[in-house]
């Protein structure tokens, strides 16, 4: 099958852009990648649905890369020839870091430029003054530079991509969308980007594309099970804490792993819970800068990081919304910094348009509230060819929409992919007294604190040493995200599991974290091989597989996965 498959070199697509293909290692194109590039370079609009981690961003990238090495083979003036337009600012570092990689060969003519960043548009004028071959950013941010006169695309546009084209219009931007698009030519290609198709893509396709060829790959938005695990675990506000506890505590989830709760105060309610067991774990939400958000993404994806918890939030684009509404009641109410949602950023996103790299484990520590946002996350493990295990922790509360996403994620076998994973409760019931002395700590004032020493911390990292740090790049890297916050008072005791209280049934799998002591090593460049080899991928049986599974009946058997 892999021999009739159209390779890169019989594209036609230019050799510098081939060497940069090889040396990222890619031996074959994706499905979407051989489907998309050859219709691109042929002059077709494009719309594009493939699920997350297929490989969309170079399926737009090699044919806008091709397209302007042939424009300047005849002599032409310099000018912005392509535009592609993302909902986040983390997705437009990542397309930019693609198209540098693709154009490491040939970087003297094929320039870009990613304006979605916080930086001042003043600030931004004389990178768009030099007139980069490919401007990327969000359609707000690109719409001030039109606006300002800072960039005319009119009579120079030939390529325009809308990248993750389901969340533009839910990140607040058809405003924005519309108004840009007036200052565009009345010709040029253009390509719509998405993991789904919703009725926001519908509209885009009407706004922006003419006469499209519609690439629909791949029924299912997610792998099968083969690649990807998915488990659901019935479990109450109380439980979620003890079973993330024993999960983490107990090496049971190996891996790099992301954890997603609905809220901010979750996201710091949870790190400080997990201080209080030396459990080391990082923070990724709107309120951090985005220097500090992609510096945290880059530290992840290279290993030194294991855990990081992440909010999924909604409705960024209206924060105000709440007061606006209570204003119209007539009650003045003191506003408060964290009410107001002052701080956070509406261009972000963690679930969608992150380039996380070898992702082991999703855990869904909060229910996302529908079926979309549930694969954006899980789509985050099990890229590529790589295994990957989602756990959902769901209240009885939530059993009607764990019931849609089993109706939404129905295979073409009729099997569900998202099957229920009984845990006998009772065997690690012994933990919960640590899990309540723990959560006595973790107070809403200790929550409040946390989340401001982190947000100074970071502004000061991201601000006032980024000029240090680009001199002395060795010393970034020893900047730690998941340093403890301790405003909570932390009990040394906690730190340890003793072993009577490992169940009987796990402890031939279990790997409890404990501090030893080693060698004190010295210097930047020893301390990252430290963090490097600590945080190594386990390769081998999946953990979560050896809980002991309750089938119906009520008989209860060691279990090496869910069973139907």
């Amino acid at each position: 099958m892999a021999a009739d498959r159209l390779q890169f070199h019989e594209m036609g697509l230019d050799d510098r852009l081939l060497k940069a293909l090889a040396d990222l290692g890619w031996a074959q194109p994706t499905l979407i990648q051989e489907k998309a590039i050859p219709l691109a370079l042929e002059g077709k609009d494009l719309l594009a649905r493939a699920r997350t981690g297929s490989g969309k961003t170079a399926a737009y990238a090699v044919p806008i890369i091709q397209h302007i090495l042939s424009a300047k083979q005849t002599v032409q003036e310099q000018a912005v020839r392509a535009l592609v337009l993302v909902p986040t600012k983390e997705l437009g570092q990542q397309a930019q870091t693609m198209i540098r990689q693709l154009t490491s060969y040939c970087a003297r003519d094929v320039r870009v430029a990613d304006i979605s960043g916080k930086a001042d548009v003043s600030a931004q004028k004389p990178i768009l003054m030099e007139k980069p071959d490919i401007v990327v950013g969000t359609p707000s941010r690109v719409l001030a530079h039109l606006l300002a006169q800072n960039l005319t695309l009119r009579s120079s546009l030939e390529m325009l991509v809308i990248d993750e084209a389901d969340l533009v219009f839910s990140f607040g931007f058809e405003s924005d969308l519309k108004s840009l698009l007036c200052h565009l030519p009345k010709i040029y290609q253009a390509f719509l980007m998405s993991a789904t198709f919703n009725e926001d893509v519908q509209a885009l396709k009407e706004l922006v594309l003419h006469n499209p060829v519609t690439l629909k790959l791949q029924g299912s938005q997610l792998p099968d099970s083969s690649q990807l695990t998915q488990y659901s675990v019935l479990c109450e506000e109380e439980d979620k804490f003890l079973l993330i506890y024993t999960l983490l505590k107990l090496g049971l989830v190996r891996g790099k792993t992301i954890i997603f709760v609905s809220a901010i105060d979750r996201c710091y309610r949870l790190k400080l819970f997990l201080e209080q067991f030396s459990i080391p774990a990082c923070v990724l939400n709107s309120e951090l800068p985005i220097l500090s958000r992609c510096h945290i993404i880059g530290q992840f994806n290279q290993g030194f990081y294991d855990y990081v918890i992440a909010t999924d939030e909604q409705n960024l684009a209206q924060p105000s919304s709440a007061q606006e509404a209570e204003g119209s009641k007539g009650k003045k109410k003191k506003k408060s910094f964290w009410k107001e949602g002052r701080g956070k950023d509406k261009e972000y996103g963690v679930s969608r348009g992150v380039d996380f790299q070898d992702v082991a484990n999703v855990i869904n520590f909060d229910l996302p509230t529908s079926i979309d946002s549930y694969i954006h996350r899980v789509g985050r493990t099990a890229r590529a060819d790589n295994p990957g295990t989602a756990l959902s922790f769901v209240s009885h509360a939530e059993l009607g929409l764990l019931e849609e996403f089993r109706d939404g994620l129905m295979g073409d076998n009729a099997e569900c992919a998202l099957k229920p994973y009984g845990f006998k409760m009772e065997e690690i019931e012994g933990f919960r007294y640590r899990c309540r002395d723990a959560m006595r700590s973790v107070t809403k004032q200790a929550v409040k604190e946390a989340r401001l020493k982190e947000i100074k911390q970071e502004l000061l990292n991201s601000e006032k040493l980024k000029t240090y740090f680009e001199d002395n790049p060795r010393d970034l890297q020893i900047l730690r995200h998941d340093r403890d916050l301790h405003p909570a008072l932390v009990k040394p005791h906690l730190k340890n599991v003793p072993d009577y209280l490992i169940p009987q049934t796990l402890k031939n799998v279990a790997s409890p974290q404990v501090k030893r002591k080693r060698k004190r090593v010295r210097g930047a460049k020893a301390e990252g091989a430290v963090l490097k080899s600590k945080f190594k991928p386990h390769r081998g049986r999946n953990p979560l597989k050896n809980f002991r599974y309750t089938a119906k009946g009520g008989k209860t058997k060691n279990s090496q996965g869910p069973q139907s």
